[in-house]
């Protein structure tokens, strides 16, 4: 039953991502107390956040030719980014605000809230 080529393929699958997620553990485990390596870990999260965010709104255009122009998600696209970070300034927790953004998000699109 193992042998078929479908299990073989899911087995190499899941050691090879098993092995690039384990590796950088593995190979810094040593240098945990290094300079670059505490800088990365205290400034490359929020870097990254910040990159979801502009990548998010990247075609949320809130005025064209000084016209309101939210188009059909602007609105919930708007309100659900200042959900985010009203949430995050308070509580702290990327976890909460993103995935409370995110339901903020879709209930609002599912619910057709636009202007």
């Amino acid at each position: 039953m193992l042998t078929d080529p479908l299990w073989l393929l899911i087995i190499t699958c899941a050691l090879a991502t098993f092995a690039t997620r384990a590796l950088p553990f593995v190979a810094f485990s040593e240098q945990a107390e290094h300079p670059l390596v505490l800088h990365l870990g205290r400034y490359l999260p929020p870097a990254v956040m910040m990159i979801l965010v502009i990548y998010a709104l990247r075609d949320f255009r809130p005025l064209v030719d000084w016209q309101l122009n939210m188009g059909e998600t602007g609105l919930p696209m708007f309100l659900a980014a200042g959900f985010v970070a009203i949430l995050h300034l308070w509580r702290r927790n990327a976890l909460l605000s993103i995935m409370s953004g995110t339901g903020a998000y879709m209930t609002m699109v599912q619910l057709s809230w636009t202007v």
